[in-house]
């Protein structure tokens, strides 16, 4: 939990969560009085796996195709909203509010 709680620590973060290779939810934390819930987390995670999935078969194939390398592996994804933006790096994310977020530094936060 000691890592969502330092992705929580990120400007504008309004949730952290962390999932399975299924999208399950395995944890999560959310800021008090974020219009988001445990029942959109979960669906969120279901999200990113299937994008990642998605889209690590569209890079395979792309350096296939073509030749052209450094598409694969994917190292994460970003879901960009009107009101907010989840960025994910392996089985963890955040949720970010737009006006106030930073995904270059999710992202890093995420790799460390």
């Amino acid at each position: 939990m000691q890592e969502l709680s330092s992705l929580m620590t990120l400007s504008g973060a309004i949730a952290a969560f962390q999932f399975t290779d299924q999208g399950e939810l395995v944890s999560h934390q959310i800021a008090p009085g974020a219009e988001m819930d445990e029942i959109a987390l979960d669906m969120l995670s279901h999200v990113c796996v299937a994008n990642i999935s998605l889209a690590s078969m569209q890079a395979r194939g792309w350096e296939g195709l073509t030749g052209m390398n450094g598409f694969y592996p994917i190292e994460g994804f970003t879901l960009i909203g009107m009101d907010w933006t989840a960025v994910v790096n392996g089985h963890r994310g955040v949720v970010l509010r737009n006006d106030k977020g930073d995904i270059e530094a999710a992202y890093a936060a995420l790799a460390g």
